[in-house]
């Protein structure tokens, strides 16, 4: 959707330098969804055509994973009228449920994030509804940086934008960005 890569644009969100991603790879692109959805109106017109995409799957509960999916999540689950809970970071790097959020056995789930590249936290968060007996209709995304490249997450999964910027492996970035300091711009 054009529209919503015109308002990262507009807010600065998509942002052009050398940067390490939460995967460890480099790229000159980085989308930074908090500039993009610190303003409310934006969040709720965003999240809503996302809401829209995942509006035709059944289910109860909207769960995201934090920190970057949180506001998605609220939003979708506004937008569709439904409960809205998040997993977080244990202290391992890894995503656990708790402040008594609940799941139970049978209840049908979307998943909404902000950005997949790999869909790890996406994968991640998958595993836990299914570990406690619930069922994820589908899941989905503002940006679906991944090129085609996502697991097979046993769900329809739906996004707004799909851009394909370049990745490098650490050991293999182009000479014109080794002379740019590398930056950590996302929430890890």
């Amino acid at each position: 959707m054009s529209e919503v890569l015109d308002l990262f644009r507009q807010t600065g969100a998509l942002l052009h330098g050398h940067f390490v991603l939460r995967s460890g790879m480099h790229s000159r692109d980085f989308f930074q969804c908090a500039l993009l959805l610190q303003d409310a109106a934006i969040a709720a017109r965003v999240c809503g055509c996302l809401a829209d995409k995942l509006g035709g799957f059944e289910a109860t509960t909207v769960i995201s994973p934090a920190v970057g999916g949180i506001v998605v999540g609220q939003e979708v689950a506004r937008h569709l009228g439904k409960r809205h809970i998040f997993a977080e970071k244990d202290g391992s790097g890894g995503l656990v449920l708790r402040r008594g959020f609940t799941i139970r056995p049978g209840e049908k789930f979307l998943v909404a994030e902000d950005v997949v590249t790999r869909g790890g936290r996406v994968q991640e968060t998958i595993q836990i509804v299914r570990d406690h007996g619930g069922i994820v209709s589908a899941a989905g995304s503002i940006v679906d940086r991944s090129a085609g490249a996502l697991p097979d997450f046993g769900c329809p999964f739906v996004s707004l934008v799909q851009m394909t910027p370049e990745v490098f492996d650490p050991e293999n970035v182009p000479e014109d960005l080794k002379g740019i300091p590398a930056v950590k711009p996302g929430s890890k």
